[in-house]
């Protein structure tokens, strides 16, 4: 299995090479620079609840990230304040009011294909929490980010209860490390080339190959 491949314009990234961390910085920074010049702070929304483990991946990179006091940035949801289905709406105004002019990245589970179970997914655009368990809430993000912590399918529900917290930690692990490097390293500030975070690869797959629900 490939550490990094493109499927259409989202970059999915093996939680479990060794440069998961690495690859998962290069593409956030390099997606952040298509925004130069157009936003004054960094937001991270961390979408999902604690009550159910796959849909705990969110919450924990909140709270990693808190940890690290990262300059300029400003976290929303952790496990002790997590912002899920109930309150979603209201953050996302708060945010609007609070914090004009940022740039948000959204961060949440996903379900996906089983054999790209563990990827890290990095895309421009918003995601639509709850689509893979046939809620509708509000869009949200800039950018966003998932961690595929279980297969899509009939029981979505079920795969989201019952995925191992081991996996999902690990998974929650290097996106929080990938965001720190980024907002660490200030390298996403550069002057940066039109389409230059689409990585060279020769392994892309087709636009259809592959779809992405996120929980």
């Amino acid at each position: 299995m490939k550490e990094k491949f493109m499927i259409e314009d989202t970059c999915y990234i093996d939680s479990k090479s060794e440069y998961a961390v690495s690859l998962t910085a290069d593409c956030l920074g390099s997606l952040i620079r298509q925004f130069r010049g157009r936003f004054e702070e960094l937001v991270i929304l961390c979408i999902g609840s604690d009550r159910v483990t796959g849909d705990s991946l969110g919450p924990l990179v909140g709270s990693m990230l808190k940890k690290e006091r990262l300059q300029g940035v400003t976290v929303y949801g952790t496990l002790e304040a997590p912002v899920h289905a109930l309150n979603l709406t209201e953050t996302l105004v708060r945010i609007q009011n609070y914090h004009p002019g940022s740039l948000c990245i959204a961060i949440d589970a996903s379900l996906g294909t089983k054999k790209h179970q563990g990827y890290i997914t990095i895309s421009q655009g918003s995601l639509c929490p709850g689509a893979g368990v046939s809620k509708n809430l509000d869009t949200a993000g800039d950018i966003c980010i998932t961690g595929i912590v279980g297969p899509a399918g009939r029981f979505s529900q079920l795969t989201l209860q019952t995925a191992r917290l081991s996996a999902v930690f690990g998974i929650a692990e290097r996106i929080a490390q990938g965001i720190t490097m980024t907002c660490q390293g200030d390298s996403y500030k550069a002057p940066v080339e039109e389409s230059a975070w689409l990585p060279a690869c020769s392994w892309c797959r087709s636009p259809k190959s592959d779809e992405i629900f996120w929980a």
